[in-house]
């Protein structure tokens, strides 16, 4: 009886996989295929012969994109990370009046959509002269991630003994060195699931690039992937490529710190 559960399991596991394995499956095929085979052939069939035309295209279309926003996006992450950390130290290890007041505040701005912000956003960063530069992205971006990292800092603080912090206090510590001493290096997990839920969220990006990535020089690049489709045909293998390596960053950081994630994430589970 139990070895048929596990055999029942595994084969929806096996269709689960498979369901999802497909959109990546037409992602690479397609971007492998020439135009002409795109055009004649079964969306679902295997290149007859090996094309990567599509590939160069795509990057020469989106290469400015590309490190345009790992300018903007590394520093948003950075800059988001240590705001958040701050705030969920501050949330939950120093005690004052009204924090969580502040907390639930902090927390509406994960609800708020981005289309409500646009006009307002956009009259602000050109109030100040940041309209069309790169910094407008990256305060942008760091704003909309003080929410969710300081969310993810005050569960992962919550498990850090309070009686640490006291010992700290009675050696001597000042809340700057208890930070920067015992709370920083006790936070790798936690930031390793902030670096990488802000990193993908800012990069994949798409309204924040399109409405303040006004300029060439500063248009990430999701905006110029959406520029590669064709004004009188689509040229799939084109797209496809290009979707495929856009993806890359984000699936290279997965591939390296993807095995934390879930780790850190749940560290803030059981308190104590």
């Amino acid at each position: 009886m139990k070895i048929s559960k596990k055999v029942a399991v595994y084969i929806v596991l096996i269709i689960a996989t498979v369901f999802f394995l497909f959109p990546i499956y037409m992602l690479v095929i397609t971007s492998m295929k020439s135009l002409q085979e795109v055009n004649t052939t079964s969306s679902w069939s295997f290149p007859t012969h090996f094309d990567f035309s599509g590939f160069v295209t795509a990057w020469n279309g989106i290469s400015q994109g590309f490190f345009n926003s790992f300018e903007f996006t590394i520093p948003a992450v950075i800059f988001s990370i240590l705001l958040g950390s701050i705030g969920g130290f501050a949330l939950t290890k120093l005690k004052f009046k009204g924090s969580n007041a502040i907390f639930m505040f902090l927390l509406f701005g994960m609800f708020l959509s981005y289309q409500v912000v646009l006009i307002p956003l956009v009259k602000f960063m050109a109030s100040i002269g940041l309209y069309g530069n790169i910094w407008s992205l990256i305060i942008t971006n760091t704003a909309y991630g003080i929410p969710i990292t300081t969310l993810i800092f005050r569960n992962f603080y919550s498990s850090i003994p309070t009686s640490l912090i006291e010992a700290s206090q009675v050696d001597g510590a000042n809340t700057l060195q208890i930070y920067s001493r015992i709370i920083i290096p006790l936070s790798v997990p936690g930031i390793v699931v902030a670096s990488i839920w802000q990193f993908t969220n800012i990069w994949n990006n798409f309204l924040f690039g399109l409405i303040l990535g006004s300029m060439p020089n500063i248009r990430p690049v999701t905006v110029m992937l959406n520029n590669l489709n064709g004004a009188m045909m689509a040229q799939w293998n084109t797209l496809m490529a290009g979707a495929l390596i856009t993806a890359i960053p984000t699936l290279i950081v997965y591939l390296i710190a993807g095995k934390y994630f879930v780790k850190g994430l749940l560290g803030g589970a059981v308190k104590g």
